[in-house]
């Protein structure tokens, strides 16, 4: 079973409802956003998808899926939780290497605002890089969905963009090298936390192709997630509510070396083993306005 978010081809209304891969997709009856859903606590929830009253199943080649987000629901990240990404980061950091060496280790973990609903991109959808950086990647992550009540309801693909250059300048520029007009993909669905038996045993695979060939490729695990999930989420309910639940995307553990730098055209797929395969474009240099992005407002 999978939770999704999506679009009949003939409606520009989005709908919720449930995916599964013999049946195809069906409406639930009565749910008229993810959000709500994350008001219930995590036994409720299961009880209500499970006993849920469902529309007709259509195949999912005939819907348009839609980044699994909406409401209030914000998107936050957690940071050097592999010892790859701690790696990666003093090695592109100029004069503040030191600072990833010691988070790695704290015993707060780094977290921080990643995006709202509205400049999420869903499946198939472009991912944008800015124009005033130099040294762009991709960061595959494990996302968790979070009810209100800080219980984790379910997992998602998300796709963390970063600027090397930008952060690697100084560690204040975080917000600039992270948060940006498509910076953020979500997807395919939600995968419900029960049908996941260990989340510190998934396969995270990426592979990066341009102009038909295949430029990276690289794999992980989450076996090698340096916190405990509930930790992350345990720090991120503290001092601060949300009311429509909120995705914690849960660190990188695949980074492409420097000197690599995603290019316009380039097509990314990231997969997570019993989650789903997350795949989008890339543009570079694009601003609201000037090229088309897919992030949706409703």
């Amino acid at each position: 079973m999978n939770i999704v978010r999506y679009r009949m081809r003939d409606s520009a209304e989005p709908r919720v409802g449930l995916y599964d891969d013999d049946d195809g997709v069906a409406e639930l009856a009565g749910v008229r956003s993810l959000a709500g859903l994350w008001a219930s606590p995590l036994a409720e929830l299961r009880e209500r998808l499970a006993g849920g009253s469902l529309g007709d199943r259509v195949p999912l080649g005939e819907v348009d899926l839609l980044a699994p987000i909406d409401g209030t629901t914000e998107v936050w990240a957690a940071g050097v939780t592999y010892e790859t990404s701690r790696e990666a980061r003093v090695e592109e950091s100029e004069r503040a290497a030191t600072v990833y060496e010691l988070v790695y280790d704290a015993e707060r973990p780094e977290l921080f605002f990643k995006s709202v609903p509205w400049r999420v991109v869903g499946p198939d959808g472009s991912l944008g890089v800015r124009a005033d950086s130099v040294v762009d990647v991709p960061e595959p992550e494990l996302a968790l969905v979070v009810n209100r009540f800080g219980e984790i309801v379910g997992y998602t693909v998300c796709n963390d963009m970063s600027s090397r250059s930008i952060e690697g300048e100084n560690p204040l520029y975080l917000p600039q090298a992270k948060i940006y007009f498509g910076a953020c993909g979500l997807g395919p669905w939600i995968r419900p936390v029960w049908e996941i038996e260990d989340p510190y045993d998934l396969k995270i695979e990426m592979t990066i192709d341009r102009e038909g060939r295949r430029e990276w490729s690289g794999e992980a695990s989450t076996a090698r997630l340096h916190r405990r999930l509930d930790e992350l989420v345990s720090y991120l309910m503290r001092g601060d509510v949300h009311p429509d639940g909120v995705i914690l995307s849960t660190g990188t553990c695949l980074v492409p070396p420097a000197p690599f730098t995603l290019a316009d055209g380039d097509t990314v797929e990231i997969g997570i083993g019993g989650v789903g395969v997350l795949r989008n474009t890339v543009v570079r240099g694009a601003a609201p306005g000037e090229r088309s992005f897919e992030g949706d407002r409703s």
